[in-house]
């Protein structure tokens, strides 16, 4: 005889074979539609197949804490020291009817990616700002493209001073670290512009294809920013360690465990089979 317990087993396992079947599929034919091609997921060779991996069977809830813009911040005084911090000016689920905010400040979400308002203006419309970061707080982040780590992030907001120099935003130094290693850093510049980016080796030799743009030179910080990068994805087959430099001092941004959702276009292909590499060398989970 099948008992309640036993027959209630038995459809959450479906329920979870039938969900993962889903995701499976959502994930190939968003592949499919970036990439022109099918990821092979069963053996990725590739980066960007090796994030959709990810997405659909690691569950590291270390991942969640490190993606977490707030929780992520004591970690990083711990190992780094506080030096590296941008302040947090303030930190909740919902906008305050008045807050005490220097003249420019970037408010963003704890819990995603790409949800920013960079405010360099001194009477802002407080009002829109409340409004639009409301609807960032009430839905989940990641749900579309199957990034699981983002829905275990506390939804929230915080706000940070703006650290851009002249109303512009910095260039953002985002380190790829494989198994302790950081191998490759990818310079983005005119964010909020003109967005580009370019590649570079830890030596800094270009590595991505030409663009009309003359090499930029590495940050003064470049050597710091490369220790502090192992020293945080230590323990990680593969992550992401973001950093801005200011007046030659390096500051943390995010660690990413997700990059472009592994949808970005590597140019040439041939670096996306590169990242990969030293990612399945690392031990690619």
């Amino acid at each position: 005889m099948i008992t309640g317990d036993v027959a209630q087993s038995g459809q959450d396992i479906l329920g979870d074979r039938n969900a993962g079947a889903l995701a499976k599929l959502r994930i190939k034919l968003c592949y499919l539609a970036r990439h022109q091609r099918l990821p092979d997921l069963d053996v990725p060779t590739s980066f960007n197949e090796l994030v959709q991996r990810r997405k659909l069977q690691n569950r590291d809830m270390r991942m969640v804490t490190l993606a977490d813009k707030v929780a992520v911040k004591a970690l990083v005084a711990d190992v780094l020291g506080a030096e590296w911090l941008i302040p947090t000016l303030w930190c909740g689920t919902t906008l305050p009817e008045t807050l005490d905010l220097p003249s420019a400040y970037v408010v963003k979400t704890r819990h995603g990616c790409n949800q920013n308002i960079f405010v360099r203006e001194e009477n802002p419309d407080w009002p829109s700002l409340q409004a639009r970061t409301a609807q960032w707080s009430k839905r989940p982040y990641g749900l579309w493209l199957d990034e699981w780590l983002y829905a275990h992030i506390p939804r929230g907001l915080l706000i940070e001073p703006f650290v851009g120099k002249n109303g512009g935003l910095p260039i953002d130094y985002k380190i790829y670290v494989f198994g302790g290693h950081a191998r490759f850093i990818q310079v983005h510049l005119e964010r909020g512009k003109r967005h580009r980016w370019i590649v570079f080796n830890r030596i800094w030799t270009r590595v991505s294809a030409e663009t009309p743009d003359a090499d930029p030179a590495p940050p003064a910080s470049l050597v710091h920013m490369l220790d502090a990068a192992e020293a945080l994805a230590r323990g990680f087959d593969f992550v992401r360690c973001d950093f801005y430099e200011i007046d030659e001092q390096p500051l943390f941004g995010e660690m990413t465990f997700y990059p472009g959702s592994g949808l970005d276009k590597f140019k040439p292909v041939a670096l996306d089979k590169e990242f990969g590499r030293y990612w399945l060398e690392a031990g690619g989970r």
